[in-house]
């Protein structure tokens, strides 16, 4: 196998090339104004790790993946086109009232406590530029009036007029007849061709977001539509960046539904935190490969600190309407939680509570944290780190960056020691100590909304600086194994270095299974199976069309169901796909009482209250060779080696002890699998750094895992 994959984050762009039996690990920073620099150092340095040329490896590889925050980080920063909006008329306030709740979405748990005093997030459509058109359908897909085509015109005249940029349709119940929307994007292509107007994309919410819900739906649409213009043009310029090294193959783009597909099968709204999503992706694979059990996945890099849980069994956690940024939008998408919690998280005064705050503002990757010495002056965690001697100056990103510990301290100086009254070094231990709880609070709240023990987890650390503060974070949650896992510094990239092609199909309706007031069961069989035939052909065609043979292709069906008018849905996945008799639904209703019961309890089920099936989905997959992890299991106590001789000593300081400690220091590549070492230690290595706390012990294993276990107390 051979296969490079990347993970272009908000501070590092991370690479991971296979090649043959060698995975080579790579780091560069984040090259903003143009990706593919960022991407050509960072396979660079694998090249000259393999000794071949970068056209070389280009030309060799089975295929090359992506999975970035760029779309998420435009809709933060809010640089997107002036967009123009189609709405079914009389609903032209849909989208600015935000069904009232809008205020609290994407705000803390505060917040949303204090939705009068919330502030609007800014639109990403102007309510100027919404205008409606007439035409209507019912629920059931039926034309109610048929659509005026002249008033379609004029309305979209007067919208490029006042300067549209990119067009979002989204009507009433399109998403069970579709035939207005799939008409106005026929007329804008014929009023407007490509040639004279220039590519004006067209959204159609229909082909964005296949559940009912006009409000999300909508916003899903105009999310997509923000941030096309933006994730087309960067993601073009890596793909010609490729083609110009003679990559010749279709460039694959990672989704935050935790699969991929090629550019042209993408839409900018599934590229949102398919960074993260990839980690979580690798966490499944490697719990499943090494009998790990339960697992809480953390992913700290410069920038933001990512939370994802993989429960034993193979039961994923998606969210099927997400908040990304501050606006809901209809999309299945691995579960995941951020934290403003990196090492580029910027540490300022407290006034109100005479503390230290961190985070959620960055430093990023330009300028960086103040001892970068790239004209940063806000302190930040990484250099917190620095000042308590975890990290090497001379030897940071194996050498590629080195550090000023002067710039530290005095950005720590200026930002907290006056005010708090402390010294550099104590100033240091309280960012540390406050990024570390504040993302143990996130781990905890994750883990205990969902009804899970922390102690009942093995968690693992990766990112750049994952290693480096993962027993800190631990000690707060009472959890006892951490795993840095292989490749841990670029663990995304070796997930979407693991991803399989799927595409994901759904469609939203009424389907009652029991019918409570009249005990009927469901038996109109031909009607579901007629849906599930629909979708499985849809994500077929999106798969032959890349070029996939009809025999690779595998499906999976999933119903999301609920005992009458139950807010919560719970997901049930179907090993069968078509239903013929009184039996099959009465398998499809227990398993749906089965996950139910684990969910929420055994005994909580309602059939009394009725069954009904709300969305019916369906991923077409293909399933592709992955990389291979060994058995990375610690050794037991009697079976461990004695550490050779430390490279060095540094005298660091720990939260919780008394003045500073004498810490050895190692190479990574001077221990070998199943070497112990006793905390206080610090393990270096090119990518990242391994901290060992007091109080705990690492223990080296295969493929370059790390495990950090708990002392006994």
């Amino acid at each position: 196998m051979r296969r490079v994959s990347v993970d272009i984050g908000g501070t590092f762009t991370d690479c991971f090339v296979v090649w043959d039996d060698k995975y080579i690990e790579a780091k560069a920073l984040t090259t903003h104004q143009n990706l593919a620099l960022g991407f050509n150092e960072a396979l660079g340095k694998a090249c000259s790790e393999l000794h071949i040329d970068l056209e070389e490896i280009l030309s060799g590889v089975d295929s090359v993946r992506y999975a970035t925050t760029l779309g998420t980080n435009a809709l933060i920063e809010h640089r997107g086109p002036r967009i123009g909006m189609l709405v079914t008329a009389g609903f032209e306030s849909t989208v600015p009232l935000s069904r009232g709740r809008g205020y609290g979405e994407g705000l803390d748990d505060l917040g949303k406590a204090d939705l009068p005093g919330a502030n609007r997030p800014d639109p990403l459509v102007l309510p100027h530029m919404i205008a409606g058109i007439r035409e209507r359908l019912d629920a059931v897909g039926d034309v109610v009036m048929a659509l005026d085509e002249d008033d379609v015109r004029i309305q979209i005249r007067k919208l490029v007029d006042k300067g549209a940029q990119a067009l979002v349709v989204a009507l009433v119940n399109s998403v069970v007849n579709p035939m207005h929307e799939q008409r106005i994007e026929e007329i804008f292509l014929k009023e407007y061709p490509p040639q004279l107007l220039g590519a004006i994309p067209v959204i159609l919410s229909h082909q964005v977001a296949g559940r009912k819900g006009e409000y999300v739906r909508a916003t899903s649409a105009i999310v997509d539509g923000y941030l096309h213009s933006t994730m087309y043009h960067a993601l073009s310029s890596l793909e010609q960046n490729l083609r110009a090294h003679h990559y010749e193959k279709p460039m694959l783009v990672i989704h935050n539904s935790g699969g991929m597909a090629q550019l042209n099968s993408t839409d900018a709204l599934q590229t949102i935190h398919s960074g993260p999503v990839s980690g979580i992706s690798a966490s499944e694979h490697l719990a499943r490969e090494c009998d790990l059990g339960n697992v809480i996945a953390t992913d700290m890099g410069g920038t933001s600190y990512d939370i994802g849980i993989v429960v034993e069994g193979g039961i994923k956690h998606y969210d099927f309407n997400p908040v990304i940024d501050r606006w809901l939008v209809s999309v299945p998408m691995v579960h995941l939680v951020t934290l403003g919690a990196g090492g580029g998280s910027i540490a300022t005064y407290d006034r109100m509570y005479n503390t230290v705050k961190v985070g959620p503002q960055s430093a990023g990757s330009d300028p960086g944290p103040a001892c970068y010495d790239r004209g940063g002056l806000q302190a930040t965690v990484t250099d917190a780190d620095l000042v308590l001697g975890y990290l090497d100056p001379k030897n940071y990103a194996g050498g590629s960056i080195p550090l000023n510990p002067r710039r530290s301290t005095r950005a720590i100086e200026d930002a907290l020691c006056d005010q708090l009254d402390l010294t550099v070094t104590d100033a240091a231990l309280l960012i540390r100590e406050k990024v570390d709880d504040n993302m143990a609070n996130g781990l905890f709240t994750e883990l205990r909304a969902r009804g899970y023990d922390p102690k009942e987890f093995t968690m693992l650390a990766y990112g750049g600086n994952g290693p480096l503060h993962a027993c800190g974070i631990a000690r707060n949650l009472g959890i006892n194994k951490i795993l840095a896992p292989p490749m841990s510094s670029v663990f995304s990239a070796v997930g979407a270095g693991n991803m399989h092609q799927l595409h994901i199909h759904e469609k939203s309706l009424f389907m009652v299974l029991y019918d409570s007031n009249t005990r009927k069961i469901f038996d109109d069989y031909s009607r579901f199976n007629a849906i599930v035939s629909e979708l499985r052909e849809a994500g077929t065609q999106d798969l032959l069309r890349q070029g996939v043979s009809r025999g690779e292709i595998r499906h999976s069906l999933e119903l999301d169901m609920r005992y009458g008018n139950q807010l919560v849905q719970t997901t049930a996945v179907i090993d069968f796909h078509e239903v013929h008799s009184a039996s099959d639904v009465m398998k499809i209703i227990a398993q749906f009482s089965n996950d139910y019961g684990k969910r929420f309890g055994e005994g909580s089920q309602a059939p009394e209250a009725g069954i009904r099936i709300n969305t019916i989905r369906v991923a077409a997959y293909v399933q592709l060779q992955t990389v291979k992890f060994d058995q990375i299991k610690p050794r037991a106590v009697g079976e461990r080696l004695q550490p050779p001789a430390p490279s060095s000593h540094r005298k660091c300081s720990f939260v919780g002890q008394s003045g500073a400690l004498e810490t050895p220091v190692w190479l990574k590549s001077a221990i070998e699998p199943g070497v112990e070492i006793k905390g206080p230690a610090i393990v270096s290595s090119e990518v990242t750094t391994y901290l060992v706390d007091p109080g705990w012990t690492l223990v080296s294993a295969a493929q370059g895992a790390i495990w950090f276990l708990r002392d006994a107390t």
